[in-house]
């Protein structure tokens, strides 16, 4: 049986790294061990967001931890992340890596690690133990959850009515998913709402934009759209202005520039993927691995739909962080 251990729910891991609560200390003359987070694109807003939580974790705990990535925003460059996590695993000796392989070509990279005597946790998806070989632990949400959760929003919010678009960051596991449950529940609840198959929006924001603005050129009827990437609430917003469409959208992430566009109406909700809790909880469970102490395989935080009545406490933790 796959045991999966829950973790605080959100804005609770923040207060405990914002507060001083719960403080952990070493014995005296112990130095605490140093965490890796490999991360591709590492200057995607959302990312930054994941790597705050990692960073006031690491602070609050005295831990010494790094990032690596390509310093991009819109190109999910693997051979040079890889490069530099080579370049900083030459330099210190670290406890525990962390990796954002949401892209499985970064799965064999996970098992050279294992085999390299590193334990290896993933954040930000849930494979299943033993799918990606080498992994230690996994720390992420409930995607199927999110979309099921998305899903219904946008039923109600269209009053089962109508016809929605899809579009992913990427074709991977976790977005085509997400992308998959989100259609099914769709038709499932509201058979009154037409899904379209999902078609690449990509991380280039010109780009995701036309292809967006083509879509609704295309079909007339479209009164939603569901993005499964954090930009995708820009990229529908920006589409349904330049196309002259009202259109209902839901996309990722809590970042401040989705709950602004929350805020002025121009896009219905956000799902609040827990990006600082679960990277601030990676640390805990990081730091355990270390240690070579016990670790369930399978870490799990809730998202929550967050709409127009629910934005006061996700501005408040963006406040906290610098965000």
């Amino acid at each position: 049986m796959q045991h999966r251990a829950k973790v605080p729910s959100i804005l609770v891991l923040a207060l405990i790294a914002l507060t001083g609560c719960n403080r952990h200390t070493e014995p005296p003359g112990t130095a605490p061990a140093a965490l890796l987070w490999v991360q591709p694109m590492r200057d995607h807003p959302v990312h930054r967001l994941m790597q705050a939580g990692f960073l006031n974790r690491c602070r609050e705990l005295g831990v010494t931890c790094d990032i690596v990535g390509n310093p991009s925003a819109t190109a999910f460059d693997v051979g040079a992340t890889i490069t530099l996590a080579d370049a900083a695993l030459a330099r210190h000796d670290y406890a525990a890596v962390m990796v954002y392989a949401v892209d499985p070509s970064l799965n064999p990279y996970v098992a050279r690690l294992a085999r390299d005597g590193f334990p290896v946790m993933i954040v930000h998806l849930l494979p299943a133990p033993g799918e990606i070989p080498g992994l230690s632990a996994a720390l992420g949400q409930d995607i199927q959850i999110t979309a099921r959760d998305c899903a219904i929003s946008m039923g109600e919010k269209l009053g089962g009515r109508g016809e929605v678009a899809v579009t992913q960051g990427s074709f991977n596991k976790t977005e085509n998913a997400m992308a998959q449950v989100f259609a099914a529940t769709l038709r499932e609840r509201f058979p009154g709402i037409t899904v379209i198959d999902a078609q690449l929006e990509g991380f280039e924001p010109t780009a995701a934009k036309s292809k967006a603005v083509a879509i609704l050129q295309g079909n007339a009827r479209i009164n939603g759209a569901f993005s499964t990437t954090g930009a995708g609430a820009e990229t529908w917003a920006n589409a349904s202005r330049a196309a002259g469409r009202e259109v209902a959208i839901i996309a990722m992430s809590a970042t401040r520039q989705n709950l602004d566009l929350i805020k002025s109406g121009a896009v219905h909700a956000v799902a609040a993927q827990p990006l600082y809790e679960e990277s601030a909880a990676a640390v805990d469970v990081g730091l355990r691995l270390g240690k070579k102490e016990h670790v369930e395989f399978t870490n799990v935080l809730q998202a929550a739909v967050v709409t127009a009545r629910d934005l006061d406490p996700y501005y408040a933790l963006l406040d906290k962080v610098g965000q």
